[in-house]
């Protein structure tokens, strides 16, 4: 299972619609859990992001995919880190020549 960081800013209709903000969370979390991950943790932020997102997916394939169907309801635009967790970077590190 893949893990991603999600950096998320409220677009001009997100702002003027932000009172549906916890439903449209809510059905990205369904989302993210039909294409079989989830979004782990989520927090809105100050500063050049208004939040930041934990997801979970199978593959790069099934988080774009949903992130594309998020963003395509137009409250949302995102950039996106993959991540790699601790025991995969040593493993990067311990195979440099």
């Amino acid at each position: 299972m893949a893990t991603y960081v999600a950096l998320l800013k409220f677009t001009d209709s997100g702002v003027k619609n932000v009172r549906e903000a916890p439903k449209d969370l809510d059905n990205a979390r369904q989302a993210f859990e039909a294409a079989g991950g989830g979004i782990q943790q989520y927090y809105l932020t100050l500063g050049e992001y208004d939040a930041v997102a934990v997801i979970t997916a199978p593959d790069d394939e099934a988080y774009t995919r949903t992130m594309l169907m998020i963003a395509s309801r137009g409250h949302l635009s995102s950039v996106t880190l993959k991540t790699l967790s601790e025991s995969q970077f040593r493993s990067v590190i311990s195979g440099l020549p």
